[in-house]
């Protein structure tokens, strides 16, 4: 019985505390684009082929 005194105080400021860390999440705008990181995983290897080609010349015919 003496353990549920310090428990419940100890449980409801946990709670306390990731309601305040969720509420900020929200605030940031954490959530507001759920599918853009999910597509730009696919467009980040197009960009870096395309930066792999503009560090080697892009062009063989200058080589002889």
């Amino acid at each position: 019985m003496d353990s549920l005194y310090f428990l419940i105080p100890v449980s409801v400021i946990l709670v306390g505390l990731i309601v305040m860390i969720f509420l900020w999440a929200v605030r940031s705008g954490q959530f507001d684009d759920m599918e853009g990181p999910a597509h730009s995983i696919l467009h980040e290897e197009e960009k870096e082929k395309e930066d792999d080609a503009a560090s080697k010349g892009g062009d063989d015919h200058d080589a002889n």
